[in-house]
């Protein structure tokens, strides 16, 4: 036997990224930027190609750890910075939002405002680094590198020479900026905000991090690896809006096209693509076509996108297939076991309750076709439990459609409740404040799991077809299930074999762990089957009532017990000793047969139960 380590399997994602680096290594179309001249000392050869997800991970290959400076790809994180800065309104007013299908360093000023057309050329670009807020240079300049900074998941710096060389030879963008003072956008002297300008396409970056400044978009503004937040969600939408139609210049309809994600390039060489929801692309080499794109870096994109279907406006599932599953609650049921006359009764009724399984992120069209659902099931359902245990995002302006579901439905004398709500607060929330503003808080009904919302759906469908659901009497031990087909004299021998035990709300009855010798036989109040899970939940397998049996597994494999057992109220038991049971069979071997032939029965309504259970989920 080796005492190596064992291997780690390689991820084919990385040997995918290896073969596509190994595509276009030798691709020595374009040439490196010169008219900055720190740029052009750029080697034409670098190549690196980074991978990250929204969950963390990062695949690379090649140069990723080559400093290079982000230049154009810093407009939209400074746009966004703007955006939070001064407002949505204050931005617009400065900066439009429409494609100039120019050059970057075009001077695209709408004729009778002077305003740029978008913050992604040069002249939008140098607006919102003016409207960055901040006390002096030094402060707006600190609070842009941390922004930054939080995106990458590390300290950036400036690269001094190559931000002198932007200084120096930055004519183009001097003109720009005093014709932006000349029509009152900038509305001080321009050098201040192109000093900040020059400074922020100076920042060094290297393949993985503008990687991880896409996923940070791709998460919705939160770094992926760091977890701190880089800009609001809210704003989030507004930068991928321009870097979708405006990102790569006179190349962004050929770029949405055959690529369609939102991106952004630099003339060092660097872009960054962004898939919402899934993950950002950063890909590095220097050498640029006519546009000033990487050659390489549209190269790679473009097969990542045609290869893994990344296209953004890829049309997607039905919004149906949101709905997993839907099933009635006769053929699903909680962990509360029933009577056989419950039970029936559930088999009947049970129709009028259903389960809605979703999952996946529902935008308003799944929210729209779960509705439908809902309301073409009419007068047959009475009771609808939505479980969103699989649901990774519900967005909280979804709220006010679901608010006048649940208000439509209490209308007509029928109830919607949710399940699974803990990882979905937010949206809670927001519901029930809309609906306390109405007078209607009391119809908001959440559970954290499915189980109980069933069980609910399940006491109400009992109440409303059968009996008084109150607190059931202590039994007599003949009333019990496990005495059926007895005698008189062989319940009584019975009755000597047992031990009444009474137990408080609360109390442990059966520990985990525990040695197997005893079965218990409830006669009053409830007790319920638990295990612990390693999340510090607790698990609930089952709840008995009055007739049920708890324990009888001791008397098949005496083995250590497999769960707790509490008291959910005050409980009274006949606890049978597996030592009085195995004497029972030895001078009354009728009785001893009549007990087991009883769990037996037990035992196989609730595997018949459980697999009629499989096969309705399986579906």
């Amino acid at each position: 036997m080796s005492d190596t380590a064992p291997r780690r399997l390689a991820s084919p994602v990385q040997a995918y990224l290896e073969r596509l680096y190994g595509k276009y290594a030798g691709l020595n179309e374009g040439t490196v930027a010169t008219y900055i001249p720190e740029l052009a000392k750029a080697d034409p050869q670098w190549f690196g190609i980074c991978l990250a997800t929204i969950d963390g991970q990062i695949y690379e290959v090649g140069d990723t750890r080559q400093p290079f400076t982000i230049q154009s790809i810093s407009k939209p994180f400074v746009y966004g910075l703007a955006l939070e800065d001064v407002g949505h309104e204050a931005v617009r007013k400065k900066i439009g939002v429409e494609p100039s299908g120019d050059a970057f360093n075009s001077i695209s000023l709408a004729p009778s405002t002077g305003r740029p057309l978008n913050p992604m050329i040069n002249a939008g670009a140098i607006v919102a680094s003016s409207l960055v807020a901040g006390r002096s240079a030094q402060d707006k300049l600190d609070r842009l590198l941390a922004m930054l900074s939080t995106y990458a998941g590390h300290p950036l710096t400036i690269d001094h020479d190559v931000y002198a060389s932007e200084k120096t030879t930055g004519h183009r963008n001097r003109a720009i900026g005093h014709m932006l003072r000349n029509f009152g956008i900038l509305a001080d002297d321009p050098e201040a905000a192109l000093d900040l300008y020059f400074q922020q396409c100076s920042v060094a970056v290297d393949c993985r991090d503008l990687s991880l400044m896409a996923a940070t978009l791709a998460n919705g503004g939160i770094n992926p690896v760091t977890g701190e937040r880089a800009v609001g969600d809210e704003v989030v939408t507004s930068m991928l809006s321009v870097m979708t139609t405006c990102g790569m210049y006179d190349y962004a309809g050929e770029w949405v096209y055959g690529v369609g994600m939102p991106a952004k390039s630099g003339v060092a060489g660097g872009i960054v693509a962004v898939l919402p929801g899934q993950l950002g692309i950063g890909v590095f080499s220097p050498r640029l076509d006519e546009r000033g794109n990487s050659v390489r870096g549209l190269k790679v994109c473009k097969d990542l996108s045609t290869d893994f279907y990344l296209h953004c406006l890829r049309v997607p599932r039905s919004a149906r297939s949101a709905l997993r599953g839907q099933y009635p609650l006769s053929e699903v049921s909680s962990k509360r076991r029933r009577t056989e006359a419950d039970r029936a009764r559930l088999d009947t009724v049970g129709q009028r309750g259903r389960v809605y399984d979703l999952h996946g992120d529902l935008g308003f069209a799944a929210i729209e076709a779960l509705i439908r659902t809902l309301v073409e099931a009419g007068d047959g359902l009475d009771f609808a439990i939505i479980d969103l245990k699989k649901v990774t995002l519900i967005e909280e302006s979804d709220a006010e459609i679901l608010c006048d579901l649940l208000l439509t439905f209490a209308a007509s004398g029928k109830r919607v409740v949710f399940a699974h709500v803990d990882d979905h607060s937010r949206l809670m929330r927001r519901l029930d404040e809309q609906l306390s503003a109405q007078g209607q808080h009391a119809i908001l009904l959440t559970f954290p799991d499915l189980d109980l919302a069933i069980e609910w759906c399940e006491n109400r469908l009992l109440g409303a077809s059968g009996p008084d659901r109150g607190q059931a009497p202590a039994l007599s031990l003949s009333e019990h299930q496990i005495c059926l087909g007895m005698s008189a004299d062989a319940i009584a021998q019975l009755e000597a074999s047992v031990e009444r035990r009474r137990y408080d709300r609360g109390a442990l009855i059966v520990r985990k762990g525990d040695a197997a010798d005893q079965i218990y036989l409830l006669m009053s109040g409830e007790v319920s089957v638990t295990i612990d899970l390693p999340n510090a939940r607790v698990k609930r397998l089952a709840t008995m009532s009055p007739g049920m049996t708890f324990g009888e597994m001791a008397v098949v494999d005496r083995a250590r017990r497999s769960a707790d057992v509490r008291a959910d109220t005050a409980v009274e038991c006949c606890a049978l000793s597996t030592a009085a049971f195995d004497r029972l069979g030895e001078t009354h071997p009728a009785i001893k047969a009549a007990v087991l032939e009883n769990l037996l029965r037990h035992v196989s309504r609730m595997v018949v139960r459980l697999n009629q259970e499989v096969a309705t989920l399986a579906r």
